[in-house]
């Protein structure tokens, strides 16, 4: 038999690591990238020994973050990037500097010679890209404040990667290397500045035209194949000028981002994007030397404790002076105090340079990567134990109800739903007790000038000082479908005078609603559909009045059908019979419609004239 190519074997080796751990990850509630983060440790050298060449495998999969920030380049405009300058240099520098700065001091306190605690701090001050933009874009929070904070310091982050690296040959204590054949300092800042305006006059002038060029092929996989080789060939430069191939790529990706061809570029790389950014997460696990671990425990868990404390403190103090919000400050600590994957090229290439030992730079490299597999752990405990408690911090607190009400109308609620009730009943001239218990809602809604009233309606003694007990009908407008049927329950057994008029959510809110015997219950989202569905058939030919009607034949069946459904709600097999039936209906109904319309239109009545 022909022996399996080492690529192949290697391939599924990866594949199955991964499809076994992340869905098992997930789980758990643990997240996808401690799942690759697990399974590259399994398949690595310190578990099943599966794959050894892990270095080849960390700057293959490196490509993965590279297509990341082309990706988030491409969702910047230059204007906008350019308004953001001042957080970039602002906030990143600040970041490092006060990061490095501590991370120095604290390693020379602890014996340290001032050339390891100054690498050691400009090291250990860089966090991972990856992992805080991953973990950004999952939770949607890439466009608040503290995801735009977090996302200017990182490209600091990798700005300052290329100082940094300029910086080691010089605090080496040996050097080998013969200066005379290194080139100057102003050849390198030349060759710098030359590859950048070249991208950037590149990506103005030739980009837009070649992409146009390859579109009319109307070839999909060689425009794949093109967006590609775009961000190969860009990060290819970066790399020959001794720049950061992902900072290269981000800056493809913002001269790219006013393009016709954004979305598609979007769409061609996303798929190769997760692949290799899986890919890294592995080939970070596989990176964590537990030999060194074994060797030195204490002085690894006092480095990794020590650097996440450090900066931890630094970046609590600039997320202060940011001002951002209490509830995002720990996802913005925590992402930007872990290590990062450009501290492995700075500490390797301090080793390089002998500015330190082997031992000591495969013990940083180590902390670094603990770091890594430990942020996504932290992150879990803060999700369950620290935002809960610190929910409100922040929050305006707001004295709860405590007149006595006595308004006929009583709205629960004072969102997007309730908000037109009560504007409708307040232009009537009638007056409405209005309860919410968002406090940031009712500063917004006090601040137009309505009189809402902070409290929780699923307490008895609220709804009483509301005026429940007199009122005569009570609107829930919540949004929350367990706390709407707690509200109701309520009002059911201690005030039966009211009438309901309830909001549901969906089909099930709808149907517990009707389990109460709330009548009047309207489905959020139902008639503002209907509307649009006759902007649809107008757009498509039908008058008017036409799809006017239809919509209404459509609304009054759909009506019916749920009072025949409602007792069957619980039975899925009847349900689904039942909704098949009404559905043939419909259809059957609105087909004859159609037929008696067109044989009318061809067949008009004839007109007689008295001729007499």
């Amino acid at each position: 038999m022909e022996q399996t190519p080492a690529w192949l074997a290697s391939s599924f080796i990866y594949l199955c690591a991964a499809v076994v751990a992340v869905p098992l990850s997930q789980a758990l509630g643990l997240g996808p990238i401690i799942g690759y983060l697990a399974a590259g440790i399994a398949i690595g050298p310190w578990g099943l020994g599966l794959v050894t060449n892990v270095q080849d495998i960390l700057h293959f999969s490196e490509f993965g973050v590279v297509l990341m920030l082309f990706l988030v380049g491409l969702e910047l405009e230059p204007r906008r990037l350019w308004n953001m300058r001042r957080s970039i240099f602002g906030w990143g520098s600040a970041q490092v500097i006060g990061c490095a700065l501590a991370l120095a001091i604290g390693a020379m306190a602890c014996g340290a010679g001032w050339r390891l605690a100054l690498v050691a701090g400009l090291g250990l001050a860089l966090s991972s890209t990856a992992i805080a933009l991953q973990v950004l874009a999952q939770r949607n929070q890439l466009a608040n404040s503290s995801g735009q904070a977090a996302f200017a310091i990182l490209l600091f982050q990798d700005v300052a990667a290329i100082p940094i690296l300029a910086l080691l040959p010089l605090l080496a204590v040996t050097s080998q290397v013969d200066t005379a054949a290194q080139p100057s300092l102003a050849w390198e800042l030349a060759r710098i500045v030359g590859v950048i305006a070249a991208i950037v006059l590149g990506g103005r002038l030739l980009l837009r035209p070649v992409l146009r060029w390859i579109a009319r092929s109307r070839t999909p996989e060689i425009f794949t194949a093109a967006a590609l080789l775009l961000v190969v060939g860009i990060a290819s430069l970066m790399l020959l000028a001794g720049l950061s191939m992902a900072l290269g790529a981000f800056l493809a990706g913002v001269l790219l981002a006013e393009s016709e061809y954004r979305r598609e570029l979007e769409t061609d790389i996303e798929p190769f994007k997760g692949l290799l950014l899986g890919l890294f997460f592995m080939a970070v696990g596989m990176s964590i030397d537990f030999g060194v671990l074994r060797q030195s425990p204490l002085w690894m868990a006092l480095i990794v404790v020590g650097f996440l404390t450090a900066k931890g403190i630094v970046i609590y103090l600039l997320a202060r002076i940011i001002e951002l919000p209490f509830q995002e400050r720990p996802l913005f600590i925590l992402l930007l105090a872990q290590g990062g994957e450009f501290a492995f090229v700075v500490f390797r290439a301090a080793t390089g340079a002998h500015v330190f030992s082997e031992q000591t730079g495969s013990l940083l490299i180590g902390a670094v990567a603990v770091s890594m597999l430990v942020s996504p752990l932290i992150l879990v405990a803060i999700d369950k134990l620290l935002l809960p408690r610190f929910a409100d911090c922040g929050v305006p607190q707001l004295e709860e109800i405590s007149e006595p009400q006595n308004a006929p109308t009583i709205i629960i609620g004072f969102g997007r739903y309730g908000q037109i009730i009560a504007r409708v009943l307040l232009a009537q001239g009638l007056p409405a007790t209005v309860l919410d218990h968002d406090a940031e809602m009712i500063e917004v809604a006090r601040n137009f000038g309505y009189r809402v009233f902070y409290g929780d309606a699923t307490r008895l003694d609220l709804l009483r000082t509301a005026g429940a007990a007199t009122a005569k009908i009570l609107v829930v407008a919540v949004d929350d479908v367990e706390q709407s049927l707690e509200i109701v329950d309520l009002a059911r057994t201690h005030f039966p005078n009211l009438q309901i008029v309830a909001r549901a959510r969906d089909v099930t809110h709808w149907n517990k609603l009707r389990d109460r015997n709330v009548m009047l219950v309207q489905r959020e989202l139902f008639e503002s559909s209907l509307r649009s569905a006759r902007s649809v058939l107008e757009l498509l030919g039908q008058e008017p009045a036409e799809a006017h009607a239809i919509a209404r034949r459509f609304r009054q069946h759909n009506l019916e059908l749920f009072e025949k459904l409602h007792p069957h709600y619980h039975d899925p097999a009847k349900l689904i019979a039942v909704v098949k039936e009404g559905r043939n209906q419909l259809e059957e109904q609105m087909a004859q419609e159609r037929l008696d319309r067109a044989n009318a239109a061809a067949n008009p009545p004839k007109v007689t004239t008295d001729t007499t």
